[in-house]
């Protein structure tokens, strides 16, 4: 049995997926997937199962749809990386499944991110890329003026993905979120995200400490895990006065910074799936 780890670069976070792997005595392939010919019969790594961690979302798409061309199951499936690696489809699905999830909506111009807001609750509202991580080009938007700023800026020297004004209603969460991670349907432990700024990544500088996990937060969850198609899951859960809500989901999580306050190896745990899966 031989787990392939897609990578770019290696992490804490793949070091970690490596030395549980050692552990409980499975084989690990290093495939760097910036060094590999994606198509015809270029693909000669010999491998049961491999597990995305490309630091590259571009890179780690391409890399997984290949492989599941070839016959070869991958963590997680194309299927799960379209959905969460953007930010408006997975507050579709959410939504669609009937998962408590922020207030959101997608405009192209001025005028309906004015309408927008004014659905959403008036300002202050959240405008993100809807592709991205670690909480960059993420905005806090308190009045028109700043609205009218924003979108000028994007249309004027944004990508044209950025040209798609991703919004969502500010939620005040006093600078601390949860991270529950979720592995085939089970939420294994949390953390809070504690910052001096209202973006709590730890990316950013946001502490981690071990979060208990309740019913509820169970239940969400998993219920958000069951909607995006399962598999090795990290979601970004606040809560409100009127219960959790899930924020985004992310289906290459990192979590270096989260096994020593959980006490739980996250890294043991991905490894046990991937067996699990191979053994089906």
């Amino acid at each position: 049995m031989t787990i392939g780890i897609l990578h770019s670069t290696i992490r804490g976070d793949e070091k970690l997926i490596i030395e549980a792997a050692k552990r409980l005595n499975v084989a690990v392939k290093l495939i760097d997937i910036r060094t590999q010919i994606l198509g015809g019969k270029n693909w000669s790594q010999n491998i049961d199962i491999a597990i995305e961690r490309s630091v590259s979302t571009v890179k780690g798409t391409y890399a997984v749809e290949y492989l599941e061309q070839m016959g070869i199951p991958v963590i997680n499936s194309a299927a799960v990386g379209r959905i969460c690696q953007d930010k408006f489809l997975t507050s579709c699905v959410l939504q669609k499944n009937d998962v408590p999830t922020i207030p959101f909506g997608m405009v192209f111009s001025l005028e309906q991110a004015e309408t927008l807001v004014e659905n959403l609750g008036g300002f202050p509202i959240v405008m993100k890329p809807a592709k991205g991580s670690w909480g960059r080009l993420l905005a806090k938007i308190n009045d028109q003026d700043s609205l009218e700023a924003m979108i000028d800026h994007k249309n004027v020297l944004g990508s044209p993905d950025q040209k798609a004004f991703y919004l969502q209603k500010f939620i005040d969460t006093k600078n601390r979120d949860i991270r529950a991670f979720v592995i085939g349907g089970k939420v294994i432990c949390a953390i809070y995200r504690d910052s001096k700024h209202w973006i709590t990544n730890t990316a950013r500088g946001g502490i981690a400490s071990n979060c208990k996990v309740n019913k509820n937060l169970r239940v969400i969850c998993k219920k958000a895990a069951n909607a995006v198609g399962g598999g090795i899951l990290a979601m970004d859960v606040m809560e409100t006065k009127f219960g959790y809500l899930i924020n985004e989901i992310n289906h290459t999580m990192e979590f270096k910074n989260s096994e020593k306050p959980t006490g739980v190896s996250i890294s043991g745990a991905i490894v046990d799936y991937a067996i699990n899966l191979i053994r089906v």
